[in-house]
């Protein structure tokens, strides 16, 4: 096997099956082996999959299983995706990854999509066994070769030094200038052949148009497909730079006498030979049987004639004045939106996430063509249609994406709800997997975020999200709603509360300006709830205002943390007067806020003060390589980064020793050292005094120690763990069952089966009512949710106020101060 390759044995076409320990196995179908490096990108292994394999290349799925785990499958998503499974079997010859996807490879479809440079060497075929069979024992798929015991030839011949786009050429048939001298003349080979001719066409002059003809061609002209031609005008020109192409397109357009396929295939040449020439036409007539036009400059005298010839089937250049009089134009050529539209897909094949200016600016500089953002901006939206399909008809994917989640995930909870107009509203997705690992692992813990999915209809993400033994996210549940009201995060609620147990009391942690206190406490009634740390904090430096004095504003943040943390009033008080004496203001601010609802010492429910960062980033860097992708996907991408979590620290976890989770191991061997210096009194058999540098008391019955460390982690103190050494007690009988190894493990034991594929209802699946068939995306206006206009009203800022530095006035800056400081 040559050094970097990882060979793939590709199956296909058998199904998976559940074993009774919920392992999966794969029966039937066939395999074929694909070798791979690191530079291989998905699309070319896709492309190379559903020739190989004739499946349409759009619906081709490519999956695998994490080495040790044959109950999850991963689904490949994007490059990144293939560079983690290859790292994932670095260590390896083979690979099983399964291939699934619409039997028909359609070669026109693809032509577009291929032509770039692939790092695949293609294996020998595999026979057409099942997938267990398919290398046999002892035998890398690497020293597979056709005449090997248990090998066949394949009944494809692949040419690996081409690309799919090398065998579809553009028929073109063209005459040269030098023997076509009038218009509509024909090769001496269709003259003979031809069995009759018009008296009209035949007495026609150069000079004249007969309207008669023209009647007569319209009759017979064909209807060009749209799909056609100009769908595919940089088909096969995806190897060239745009110097290349534009030299190219310079003899698209040859002069009287040549031909075409159709009109379509006419416009197209007619489109790329302005642009190469740089100028501008317009059409006098542009219809399906006949084209006419000349040069947009004023007084020009370039201009052409072209038709249809029924006789012959081909659309044919009649008339042509090939001299520009107008000299160095100033309007350049005008692009049409599929010319536009394929150009700008493969800059996006090349860049996802290009923007309209830099996209006008490459434009412009290889083609020069000039475009306004509007032309660009649909340029864009058409060519992500075409290859990622399109955004609006996802949605009517949904209702089959749900029953196949729900299918796979037996347990799980998932409901979608449109409205009366068949606009999508709500989705609500909560994992049988993430219930259990909620309620047997997990902290009663949730903290509520929300977090916009990025595109043009504005939907938003609301997500419960708990906390493992490290402190890591674990999610529970997420919902995508058509705007954030109040009335959606109260469905969610009551959603949730039917997915999680409520025999425990959970806290709930949101951001303050989200007013979700109400609808919590509502929904659960002896819940906790509390203020985002995180979010307070930011709110907190956003309205700061001066003057500042002593350490300045830079201090703010670390006492405003530590009024938070503090684990007594006293405590809390002390860091609030610290805050005074810088900024009365902020003092102000902090005050207005209940402190039951954000501090430590005042709040009653589960400590989580310690958690710090925004936990609806975590969600939105997962959507980030797929933003602009329609619904489903951008559904898909977060399932499977559920997925990879869960799985990659279940993997993780098997390989502790420790009774403990490895973070809070380490904090009971440092509290343990700690210890080892302090003096224990006997109050009692459950009463303990501890002396050191300070003075405390242990209380072993309710399991604190007036340094308020023990309640506030869940972990013994140095305090607690003195007195363990001196009454013999083990430490661990003491710490939180939330830190051990067994709940941490408890939390990812189950699996997320993820879905994926063509959801598109076929007509067994569905039969709607009249006027019911699809489902439409929701109103694309934006509207300020209901909790950014809260928040001018919990501040009771309308504007932010601007402080003079010289005066120390409100309301001015120090330019328009009118106020006489003497020095």
């Amino acid at each position: 096997m040559v050094k970097g390759k990882l060979i793939l044995i590709c199956q296909s076409g058998g199904e998976f099956v559940t074993k009774d320990d919920g392992s999966l196995s794969y029966d039937g179908g066939e395999a074929n082996a694909v070798a791979i490096n690191p530079e291989t990108t998905l699309d070319d292994l896709k492309l190379k999959l559903a020739e190989l394999l004739n499946f349409d290349h759009r619906s081709l799925s490519i999956k695998y299983f994490l080495p040790g785990n044959k109950q999850t499958l991963i689904t490949l998503g994007n490059d990144k995706d293939l560079k983690r499974m290859y790292d994932y079997h670095a260590g390896s010859v083979t690979a099983d990854v399964f291939v699934i996807g619409k039997a028909g490879f359609d070669r026109e479809a693809v032509t577009i999509d291929a032509g770039r440079a692939s790092g695949i060497k293609l294996a020998e075929t595999v026979p057409s066994l099942k997938a267990s069979q398919a290398t046999p024992a002892g035998t890398s798929a690497a020293n597979l070769t056709p005449d090997s015991p248990g090998t066949a030839r394949s009944p494809i011949t692949f040419d690996i030094s081409c690309t799919p786009a090398d065998t579809v050429k553009k028929r073109r048939r063209g005459a040269s200038r030098k023997t076509t001298a009038k218009r509509g003349a024909v090769s001496k080979n269709v003259r003979k052949t031809r069995k009759y001719a018009s008296r009209r066409k035949r007495k026609q002059n150069d000079s004249e148009e007969d309207e008669d003809e023209e009647e007569e061609e319209r009759d017979t002209s064909p209807e060009p497909d749209d799909s056609d031609g100009a769908l595919k005008v940089a088909a096969h020109f995806n190897n060239l730079s745009p110097e290349e192409m534009v030299a190219m397109w310079k003899d698209s357009i040859t002069g009287v006498g040549q031909e075409f396929r159709s009109v379509i295939e006419f416009r197209d040449a007619l489109q790329k030979f302005s642009i190469a020439h740089r100028f501008r036409y317009k059409f006098k007539k542009n219809e399906t049987n006949r084209a006419s036009g000349m040069c947009a400059a004023e007084g020009c005298c370039w201009s052409f004639y072209a038709s249809w010839v029924p006789s012959e089937r081909v659309f044919r250049i009649k008339k042509m004045n090939e001299t520009h009089t107008c000299g160095d134009s100033s309007k350049t050529a005008h692009p049409t939106k599929n010319w536009l539209v394929s150009i700008i897909k493969e800059k996006l094949r090349e860049s996802p996430h290009h923007k309209p200016k830099e996209i006008s600016k490459s434009i412009l500089r290889d083609f020069g063509v000039s475009l306004n953002y509007t032309q660009v901006y649909r340029g864009i939206e058409g060519a992500r249609e075409q290859l990622q399909g399109s955004y609006k008809e996802a949605y009517n994917q949904l209702p089959l994406f749900c029953d196949k989640l729900l299918e796979a995930n037996p347990g799980s909870i998932v409901k979608f709800l449109i409205d009366d107009d068949r606009k999508f509203q709500r989705l609500f997705i909560s994992f049988e997997a993430s219930i259990y690992g909620f309620q047997n692992g997990c902290r009663p813990l949730l903290f509520l975020d929300s977090t916009s999915l990025r595109s043009k209809y504005h939907e938003i993400l609301l997500v419960a999200t708990a906390f493992d033994g490290e402190d890591g996210i674990f999610p529970v549940a997420l919902a995508i709603v058509d705007t954030e009201s109040d009335e959606n995060w109260h469905w969610f609620l009551e959603q949730l509360s039917s997915a999680v147990s409520t025999t425990r009391s959970i806290t709930f942690v949101s951001d303050k300006q989200k007013g979700l206190v109400e609808p919590v406490l509502k929904v659960f009634e002896n819940a906790h709830h509390g203020y985002s740390i995180y979010y307070l904090l930011d709110d907190f430096m956003k309205n700061l205002k001066g003057p500042f004095h002593g350490d300045g504003k830079g201090s703010l943040p670390v006492n405003f943390l530590a009024a938070a943390c503090a684990p007594r009033l006293d405590g809390f008080r002390i860091c609030a007067e610290q805050i005074k004496r810088i900024s009365s203001n902020a003092y102000d601010w902090i005050m207005q806020i209940e402190p039951e609802c954000w501090t430590n010492a005042a709040f009653k429910g589960e400590s989580y003060h310690q958690i710090t960062f925004d936990v609806s980033e975590s969600y939105t860097n997962w959507i980030e390589e797929v933003w602009e992708q329609p619904i489903i996907q951008k559904l898909e991408r977060i399932l499977s980064k559920m997925t990879e979590l869960i799985n990659n620290r279940r993997t993780a976890s098997s390989g502790w020793s420790t009774k403990l989770i490895p973070s809070k191991e380490e904090q009971i061997k440092e509290a343990s050292q700690r210890a080892r210096y302090l003096k224990v009194l006997f109050s009692s058999d459950t009463l303990f005094e501890v002396q050191g540098d300070s003075t405390h008391v242990v209380d072993m019955n309710k399991r604190d120690c007036t340094c308020l460390v023990w309640k506030a982690t869940g972990l013994p103190c140095h305090h607690a763990i003195a007195v363990f050494n001196c009454t013999g007690r083990n430490v661990y009988d003491y710490c939180s069952n939330y830190f051990t190894v067994d709940s941490y493990r408890s939390t990812y034991s189950k699996s997320i089966k993820l879905v994926e594929g063509n959801f598109k209802p076929s007509a067994k699946e569905k039969a709607p009512a009249e006027g019911e068939e699809n489902i439409l995306p929701p109103s694309a206006s934006r509207t300020p949710s209901s909790h950014q206009k809260r928040r001018r009203k919990i501040l009771g800022i309308e504007h932010r106020t601007v402080t003079c530095t010289k005066c120390k006035g409100i309301g001015h800056n120090k330019v328009s101060c009118k106020e006489n400081i003497e020095e």
